[in-house]
């Protein structure tokens, strides 16, 4: 019977010493409480995506030099630990298995992603054979994250002589990929029988945040699922005599919708991209509107009260009910909050630029003006005080422009980055559905800049019902405005989202990053050139 500990943790991208101080720590409980065999995943000595990281030859030092210091634990416990390798100049994304204080084989990732997030070509080479480890009298087939998506991979495995499989994973989460990942799985385990340990990272980085969701195949379509978006553990059981059996501790039953799913995924890469990179709190730019509102709650929900500094900038085109409802909200969630005008600051840069400005029409550059000297204060605040800036554009604006450069888009991280202003609603709904924190004045009234007398964001575009759609048609699915205009949209109006949307390139280029829950973001997925003559 082999007694086997799956470790679902949260590796830091090139903290080596830490990573290795986890594992060693999870090696030393396992071993305490009698398990044989302890498994982590992929990459998880270097974090993932380690990027240019693998470059550097010191890296690739340290990192042997951890593997070597694990394998010296392995006298009475065996490990399956994630972790790049180098063979003369060539580098791997590998799986280690150190047995009697050795490393007893190594398999090298050899279906490397390409495409989104992905450039495992720029860093990897490709494994060329399969590897079946024996451990207690059972074969495990090993597999690392892509090598799973692949039927033909698994069938490979299963023809060499693998009874159970093992695959090392570091997949990030998006809207659609957890269910697809289940449904695939699932397959593999009814057409060929055997079970299936797929093991996920958890936690942020930078873009992108690793949901988990670890799960166990067995027997008769039977799932044991891990928790989504939080460390976790389970130890199983797994004995040979005629057949496979399995033994796992209690599972938690419940299971997260959608909806869910994306604000814990925005949590959770909040607060790791806020504590990994060691700031003592956030402060934001609150206008008394909903995307504010939701920013403020995630960072609420990811960081807690104390941590969490809410400003309001008021001017002579901002509401009573702006001002009443940004304080109403950090009343709410009992965070940090204070009013700065920017009259004096705006007027001071006014009367510097009209000899300038002589014989000029008022027009847009008023108005981001207003934005730029919100940006100005905030980034003044942040230097001052140590807070990261979460800017609180959501992925609409960002598709069409509406926003201004070094004004609203100015900070360092954006929690809604990739979130549509219709799904900013679903979301708030959502989270005062648990609690009512963002009051419900903010969700119901019209969204506007504020920048101007009477000002609604539906001035200048069309109603966010019809927008979103259009922008997930041409941003996310690379349909054609031809495609687009088929399904039912004016010409004139989807004609001129498209222009927008690959107009304003130069200003996705400048803006914070944020986080990725959709299948095609603004950063690292879509990238278009900003000097294009393509016209659709």
């Amino acid at each position: 019977m082999a007694k086997i500990k799956l470790i679902q943790e949260n590796p830091v991208v090139g903290d080596i010493s830490g990573n290795l101080l986890m594992a060693k720590k999870e090696v030393e409980k396992a071993e305490e409480n009698g398990l044989e065999l302890i498994i982590f995943s992929e990459m998880f000595l270097s974090g993932y995506p380690p990027e240019d990281l693998v470059l550097r030859s010191d890296f690739m030092e340290k990192i042997e030099a951890s593997i070597d210091e694990l394998s010296n634990l392995t006298s009475n416990i065996s490990i399956i630990i994630g972790a790049p390798s180098k063979k003369d100049k060539e580098i791997f994304n590998s799986a280690y298995f150190l047995e009697k204080n050795e490393i007893k084989d190594i398999y090298s990732k050899q279906i490397l992603p390409n495409y989104k997030e992905f450039d495992e070509r720029r860093y990897f080479t490709s494994g060329k054979e399969n590897k079946i480890i024996e451990f207690d009298g059972i074969k495990y087939g090993l597999s690392i994250c892509e090598d799973i998506w692949s039927e033909k991979y698994v069938s490979n495995l299963v023809t060499d002589g693998a009874e159970i499989i093992i695959n090392l994973s570091a997949s990030p989460f998006t809207v659609t990929k957890k269910i697809t990942r289940e449904k695939m799985l699932s397959s593999y385990l009814k057409k060929h029988e055997v079970p299936i340990i797929y093991l996920n990272q958890v936690g942020g980085q930078d873009e992108l945040v690793f949901d988990g969701s670890s799960m166990v195949f067995f027997g008769d379509e039977e799932i044991f699922k891990f928790k989504s978006f939080e460390i976790d553990s389970k130890e199983i059981e797994i004995t040979k005599s005629q057949e496979l059996k399995l033994l796992i501790d209690e599972v938690e039953k419940y299971q997260p919708d959608d909806l869910e799913d994306i604000y814990n995924a925005l949590v959770l890469g909040t607060k790791d991209y806020v504590d990994k990179n060691g700031f003592k709190g956030i402060i934001i730019g609150s206008s008394g509107g909903i995307d504010s509102a939701l920013t403020a709650t995630i960072a609420y929900d990811a960081l807690g009260s104390s941590r969490v500094n809410t400003v309001m900038m008021p001017f002579d085109y901002t509401a009573d009910m702006s001002i009443e409802d940004a304080k109403e909200l950090a009343e709410n969630l009992s965070i940090n909050h204070s009013v700065i005008s920017i009259k004096e600051i705006y007027e001071s840069f006014s009367d510097v630029l009209q000899p300038s400005f002589e014989n000029k029409e008022i027009d847009k550059t008023e108005e981001n003006l207003q934005s730029r000297c919100r940006g100005v204060t905030l980034m003044a605040l942040s230097n001052k005080l140590g807070y990261l800036v979460l800017t609180t554009g959501n992925k609409s604006e960002a598709a069409v422009g509406y926003s201004t450069l070094y004004g609203d888009t100015a900070g360092g991280f954006s929690v809604l980055k990739d979130v549509s202003k219709t799904l900013v609603y679903r979301l708030s709904n959502f989270r005062n559905s648990k609690n009512l924190v963002i009051p419900e004045r903010i969700i119901e009234r019209p969204p506007s800049a504020e920048l101007a007398p009477d000002q609604k964001d539906t001035d200048s575009l069309p109603d966010y019902s019809i927008l979103d759609p259009i922008i997930e048609m041409y941003v996310e699915k690379d349909m054609s405005p031809y495609d687009i205009i088929s399904k039912g949209f004016d010409e004139d109006e989807v004609r001129r989202i498209l222009r927008l949307i690959d107009l304003n390139e130069y200003k996705r280029r400048q803006v914070p990053i944020g986080i990725k829950i959709s299948d095609r973001n603004f950063g690292k997925d879509r990238r278009y050139p900003i000097t294009n003559g393509w016209k659709p």
